[in-house]
């Protein structure tokens, strides 16, 4: 199980790799226009997630209770790779996942395309937003799933105010963003009837929605 973990980490690793060279060097940019893949840029993003924001459902807990599942407040550290296209309403972006303070702290990744709806010249340079369509890579959550990590399906609706826009471009607090991340996850959660090993048994599907605040802080553009 590991090795195969393992092996399709490696594949997707490759998949950024060769997207970071596909990408034209700022420094070329500046002698000729990019094919497709036109900037990249690091960013970190603290993030604070609740999670089953809507739908809770209920489960019956190994000492044989009927629960109705809280909401939850995860903190997530996300660093991510963002690549803007020759199409000004197109974009790609992979993450890197995790929760420090979380007992099951796993990395999850995320490749993203990025469709921009709201653009800074439609609101003066205060606010974007775009709507993703998500490869999630996280591990399994049924039951009935031999493999450590699974592929899921996930859908995000993402509006970033960009709160130091009145600085000069060359400060590096001029990126510096606030953002809303409202998710569904439309695969991979636990359906009703799931029984797990621990004997929790769902009495309805899991809550598929979950909002994030985010702080999106530059890194390294090049």
């Amino acid at each position: 199980m590991a090795y195969r973990v393992a092996t399709t980490l490696s594949r997707h690793t490759a998949l950024v790799l060769l997207a970071v060279l596909a990408a034209t060097p700022s420094s070329a940019q500046d002698r000729a226009p990019c094919r497709f893949i036109c900037e990249l840029a690091w960013k970190v993003e603290p993030t604070i997630t609740i999670e089953n924001l809507a739908n809770r459902h209920q489960v019956v807990t190994p000492d044989g209770v009927t629960e109705l599942v809280d909401r939850e407040r995860v903190f997530e550290v996300v660093l991510a790779l963002d690549m803007s296209t020759k199409i000004p309403w197109l974009g790609f972006t992979v993450e890197a996942i995790t929760s420090p303070f979380s007992d099951d702290n796993v990395v999850e990744l995320e490749f993203e395309s990025n469709f921009q709806w709201l653009t800074e010249s439609m609101t003066r340079g205060w606010l974007t937003s775009h709507f993703d369509v998500v490869d999630q890579f996280s591990p399994a959550e049924r039951p009935d799933v031999s493999r450590a990590y699974t592929h899921k399906l996930d859908f995000e609706l993402d509006t970033a105010l960009h709160m130091f826009k009145w600085m000069p471009e060359d400060r590096w607090l001029h990126g510096v963003e606030f953002e809303t991340s409202l998710d569904y996850l439309a695969t991979g959660v636990p359906k009703k009837g799931d029984l797990f090993p621990d004997s929790s048994l769902y009495l309805d599907d899991a809550s598929k929605w979950s909002l994030s605040f985010v702080f999106v802080i530059p890194v390294a553009p090049f």
